[in-house]
């Protein structure tokens, strides 16, 4: 009994500075921490009887039972005073060669609809789970070593916070020699944490795991229904999770989530739901990750989950929560180059492309699909050219990138993922694609390594990664067998990701894999789209960034602007010659820049006379005004339909210009309008100085929503925009 305290009173002594009485706990907060800084910082409490510590730091608190083994008995939201738990369940489940173990966790509670403290001296643990033997803490440590380099970036700084790992070991004599530590992160100035799971094995043996959750929580219910099937019924709201284990091209998080599992709890007996079938027990774990061989000295990370503590079912509220959580998780997703997509079919059309870039502002060229670079020859003769093209543009103070196929594509018959189905290649997301633990993936991730820096390249636009294929192949060396497919290979991709990332290269790639280190992602559209007429593609381009921006911040997503043909259309697509189209041009480059979004303007140049290259260098200009406003978070005002106005707000109440509202016009008439502009995340509230394109100021008086009354006149198919202080 007194070693099992030892760690405690370790702690208590080492880190008094983050110990505060229970009664400091709830009063940390004082605004809305969307709009003002919170200032209290994360911290943790241990309770006067050593038998609970409690994570927290203003907005979010999670309190564990330490003894008799370790059990998450409270997750309250500080903003809105709820408690999320009902019910103890183990800290982490893993099944080891076939046979399923909890981590921590207590039994004994009979009613699951709530939870008292009062009960936990009663419960007890499990004889055959993995216990608790100690735990250590310290400050939050960045989980990629992403350096703010010369790009332009939002949030240049990693999020800081605490850290507690609870280590577990389990009595039975085949498992002695594994060693279990379950993770938590709590961040400063977020209603979030973090949670992952580690396996270490310090013996001889080798283990099968054949499954591991990070997370379970038996969560309230949303709702309460007497008859109804789980997967109809709604989830809880209180709590949005997102974790390192995403993907299927679909360019919104929740669509490509892979790990989210919404469960019943037929022990919940009190339940309304006369089946039992609320959905109520929330499991974090990877589906197609069945059976990982755990070798003697290996360890195994788990997905990492982010829990975000939501406070309000507003749609626009809970955007801008994601969006801060991926800025202060994500620092490097706040990186907003300015960059061309060039079609090149020789170096002097790359030499002439980077001087036009260093002419009007931009700052930084990607060689495109269909262009003459390949990332997959490190010939000494290939190495040497890129790298003159590389110094080339450097010294001209412009970064340079290029784009790299990888998924749907064919390899060959032993390199490419094997259908499980078929036994055979084919059948694959793509198609067919190749594996990338076969012998040709492992070669592609160490050649575009040696490429990057031999070359000194500084971006990479990587295609298709593997969406989630599994592989049947038995002779694929990165990979044991079909059940640890996919789970290898998303290490292999995960691991170039960070490596690239920690190395200062900025990464487009079309699939969520933002918190392995990626930069961008397509704000979503259909490529088709971009061989219709201008006139479309302006509006359909405006419907884009409007539906794109709810989850992923402005600098998250690339847009498109084909400057030549591309899929197919006409002249009536195109923009060249430019300077014949200028005034489209000007509009679907203010429109993406005034939302902050960076488009691929897919060309062979970005003007043809001094009156198109005074254009450019007109709106580089503004954009680089304005640029910290522009891509601060949006307010969706109205959505383009080309009926009337539509329009987005950006705000950024740390600003001096602490909004940016951008308006068009779609149709062929001048409009006049009176609209409500809503200014309480601009956290201006007695007064708001607006100006339209910088000119003539008016004060305004908001109401009590926090709103003003904004008329303004645009010209036929034309814009405007108002600065507001």
């Amino acid at each position: 009994m007194i070693k099992f305290f030892r760690p405690i009173v370790i702690f208590a002594v080492s880190f008094q500075t983050v110990i505060v009485q229970a009664q400091q706990i709830a009063s940390a907060i004082t605004g809305d921490w969307l709009v003002k800084p919170v200032l209290q910082k994360a911290g943790m409490h241990i309770s006067d009887d050593k038998k609970n510590i409690t994570l927290f730091n203003g907005l979010v608190e999670r309190t564990f039972r330490l003894f008799p083994n370790v059990a998450c008995t409270g997750y309250k939201n500080i903003t809105t005073g709820q408690q999320l738990i009902r019910a103890v369940m183990p800290e982490a489940v893993i099944t080891i060669n076939g046979k399923e173990y909890n981590v921590g966790g207590l039994y004994g509670q009979k009613e699951k609809a709530y939870l008292l403290p009062q009960w936990l001296d009663g419960f007890t643990a499990g004889e055959n789970d993995f216990r608790f033997v100690s735990y250590d803490t310290g400050e939050l440590k960045p989980f990629i070593n992403w350096q703010a380099r010369d790009w332009w970036s939002s949030n240049t700084q990693h999020p800081k916070g605490k850290q507690i790992s609870f280590a577990y070991r389990n009595n039975e004599a085949s498992l002695k020699d594994l060693l279990v530590k379950v993770h938590y992160a709590v961040y400063d100035g977020l209603p979030l944490m973090a949670k992952w799971v580690t396996i270490e094995n310090k013996g001889t043996a080798t283990y099968k795991i054949d499954g591991l959750k990070n997370e379970v929580l038996a969560l309230v219910e949303e709702e309460s229904a007497v008859v109804g099937k789980p997967e109809i019924m709604k989830k809880q709201q209180g709590i949005y999770i997102e974790t390192n284990y995403a993907f299927n091209n679909a360019m919104r998080y929740e669509l490509s989530d892979q790990t989210t599992h919404w469960k019943v709890d037929k022990s919940y007996t009190s339940q309304v739901n006369y089946d039992y079938n609320t959905p109520c027990v929330l499991e974090i774990y990877p589906d197609k990750a069945p059976g990982i061989e755990l070798q003697p000295g290996e360890s195994l990370t788990s997905v990492r989950s982010f829990e975000l503590l939501m406070d309000s079912y507003d749609r626009e509220r809970r955007g801008l929560a994601v969006r801060k959580m991926y800025r202060a998780v994500a620092p490097w997703t706040t990186s907003n180059p300015i960059f061309m997509h060039l079609v090149s079919r020789n170096d002097e059309e790359v030499q002439h492309a980077i001087d036009q870039c260093a002419a009007t502002g931009y700052e930084a060229l990607i060689l495109s699909f269909g262009s003459h670079i390949n990332m997959e020859d490190t010939s000494a003769a290939n190495i040497m050219r890129w790298k003159k093209n590389a110094d080339y543009a450097h010294s001209k103070k412009i970064k340079i990138g290029g784009y790299s196929l990888f998924s749907s594509r064919r390899i060959s018959e032993e390199d490419d993922v094997i259908n499980p189905l078929t036994g055979k290649t084919g059948g694959a997301f793509f198609g067919n694609a190749p594996c990338f633990g076969s012998r040709w993936g492992l070669a592609y991730r160490d050649k575009i390594k040696t490429f990057f820096t031999q070359t000194g390249f500084d971006i990479w636009e990587n295609d298709g990664p593997y969406p989630g294929d599994v592989c049947a192949s038995t002779v694929h060396p990165g990979h044991k067998g079909l059940d640890d497919s996919q789970w290898r290979q998303m290490e292999t991709q995960k691991e170039l990701y960070k490596w690239l990332n920690e190395k200062g290269v900025y990464i487009n790639a079309p699939d969520w894999y933002f918190l392995d280190g990626t930069n961008k992602i397509a704000i979503g559209y259909r490529e088709v789209n971009f061989s219709l007429p201008r006139e479309d593609q302006k509006i359909l381009n405006r419907q884009n960034i409007y539906d794109g921006t709810w989850e992923k911040t402005p600098s998250m997503g690339w847009g498109f602007v084909p400057l030549t043909r591309y899929q197919g259309g006409g002249k009536e697509a195109i923009l060249e010659p430019l300077s014949e189209h200028l005034t489209d041009y000007e509009q679907l480059m203010i429109q993406y820049y005034g939302a902050g979004v960076q488009a691929c303007y897919r060309g062979p140049r970005l003007y043809d006379t001094d009156a198109t290259k005074q254009k450019v260098i007109e709106v580089i200009s503004w954009y680089k005004k304005y640029r910290d406003i522009l891509n601060s978070d949006i307010i969706h005002l109205r959505r383009a339909d080309g009926r009337d106005w539509d329009g987005i707000l950006h705000v950024n109440a740390a600003l001096k210009t602490k909004g940016l509202l951008m308006l068009y016009n779609p149709t062929k008439e001048r409009i006049t309008r009176t609209i409500k502009v809503p200014l309480y995340y601009t956290g201006l509230s007695t007064v708001a100085v607006v100006a339209e394109k910088g000119n003539t100021r008016k004060t305004y008086k908001p109401d009590r929503n926090y709103d003003i009354e904004l008329s303004f006149s645009i010209e036929p198919e034309g814009y405007t925009w108002f600065t507001i202080e």
